[in-house]
C-alpha cells in the first residue's frame, strides 16, 4: 500500500515553504552542508531537502530534529498556538456563568 497524500490548503502550503525557506537560511547561516544537518538529526539529506522545500509530507518530528541539529532551534516549537486569540474568545463565550446560592443568614446556637 502506498501512502496516503497529505492535503494542504494553498495558505497552509505557502507557510510551510516560508518556513522551510527559513530553515535553509538558518542552516547556511550557520555554514552548515545538508549531509552533516541530516546526520546530526537522524535523517537522510533527502528529507533535508524536503523539509527545506515546505514539503508536508515530511514528519513533524523530521522537522524537530533538524531544528535541534540547527542548535536548539526546536525551543520555537513551543511559541505555535501559545497566543490563540480566537480560541479563547470561543471558550470565554462558551464558560458557564456560575450563579451563587442566596446568602444564609447564620444563626448563632446559644
Amino acid at each position: 500500500m502506498g501512502r496516503k497524500a497529505v492535503v494542504v490548503l494553498p495558505q497552509t502550503q505557502k507557510l510551510m515553504n516560508q518556513m522551510g525557506e527559513q530553515i535553509r537560511l538558518a542552516r547556511l547561516r550557520r555554514h552548515l552542508p545538508s549531509e552533516l544537518v541530516a546526520e546530526r538529526a537522524g535523517v537522510s539529506r533527502q528529507t533535508v531537502t524536503a523539509i527545506e522545500k515546505g514539503s508536508a509530507s515530511v514528519a513533524f518530528g523530521a522537522y524537530a530534529a533538524v531544528l535541534h541539529a540547527l542548535g536548539g532551534l526546536e525551543k520555537d516549537l513551543l511559541l505555535i498556538a501559545k497566543d490563540d486569540e480566537l480560541g479563547r474568545k470561543l471558550q470565554d463565550l462558551d464558560l458557564p456563568q456560575r450563579k451563587r446560592a442566596p446568602r444564609q443568614s447564620r444563626k448563632e446556637d446559644d
